[in-house]
């Protein structure tokens, strides 16, 4: 069989839009400044943000609103609105999870419970409870690699400990969160001003430990204002008569299984059209060269 290298030239490549992590103490501005990111859906999983000053100010920018009444602080239905604004035509240009720290310790202090429940040994689960969270937050992260948005996602402050000892703070969620975004941001404010300090950064321009004014305006100018007010554009969500098609040809195609290794790390659901036909044609080469 022919093979042929997929690679495209660099120049090509669509600039991806911002996913960034955002933490700070109470009342330091972290969500005031994340809704002046344009045409923001904001999902409130603390129901914080329903007081007339920010629902005015989201209203104003054209904006929509997610509660915990609606299912904002379940990982299933905020999952469930992610693939929805990332498979469907909308308006909105930005999703704002408000706070990361609330959902994920609220799956975290129900996983537990279920646990304890079922009668099992707490003092060896070395952080068990933990894992259908961070299932779900990797499953957002699939989709963030596809949702053509500006991503925010806002996080409660900690202490960061080292030895034993208080080193400085970090955010409060899965620890390696951080590394799986474009960027970290510390927010504080200082006098009247609210500063964000680069915690961890993949963005040229956004230099590790730099500090700006937290302000959409200052961001925008920084990462570049063309790409954050660009219209969304959807991917094509894959379709019954795919995954029907790919399953069956798997039954009867025998396939490496580094490569069926690789494709098993990604729920079929979690892929886009496109990457499920991917896989659909080279089962119909390999069957083609049998």
């Amino acid at each position: 069989m022919a093979r042929k290298l997929r690679g495209t030239d660099p120049k090509q490549a669509k600039q991806s839009k911002p996913k960034i992590l955002v933490f700070g103490a109470p009342g330091v501005g972290k969500t005031w400044a994340a809704l002046d990111f344009p045409s923001v859906y904001y999902i409130d999983c603390e129901g914080g943000a329903n007081l007339p000053h920010y629902t005015d100010k989201l209203k104003r920018s054209g904006g929509l609103y997610l509660g915990p009444q609606d299912g904002a602080n379940d990982f299933a239905t905020v999952t469930e609105e992610i693939i929805t604004l990332a498979t469907t035509q909308h308006k909105y240009r930005t999703v704002v999870i408000d706070s990361y720290s609330k959902i994920f310790n609220t799956q975290v202090a129900l996983e537990y419970q279920r646990m304890e429940d079922a009668k099992r040994d707490m003092e060896k689960t070395f952080g068990a409870e933990k894992k259908v969270a961070i299932n779900w937050t990797r499953k957002w992260l699939v989709w963030f690699e596809k949702l053509d948005l500006n991503v925010i996602l806002i996080c409660h402050e900690k202490d960061k400990w080292t030895n034993g000892a208080v080193t400085g703070q970090t955010y409060d969620g899965w620890d390696k969160l951080e590394y799986e975004l474009h960027l970290a941001l510390r927010v504080t404010k200082q006098g009247t001003s609210r500063k964000a300090k680069v915690t961890k950064t993949r963005l040229e321009g956004f230099t590790d430990g730099a500090t700006f004014d937290w302000s959409y305006a200052t961001f925008a100018e920084m990462f570049g204002r063309d790409v954050i007010e660009a219209d969304a554009v959807p991917v094509l969500p894959v379709t019954p008569e795919q995954i029907a098609e790919y399953q069956g040809m798997l039954d009867v195609i025998k396939v490496d299984a580094k490569v069926l290794e690789k494709w098993g790390a990604v729920d079929l659901e979690d892929l886009a059209h496109d990457d499920l036909q991917r896989r659909i044609d080279y089962l119909k080469k390999l069957k083609e060269g049998n």
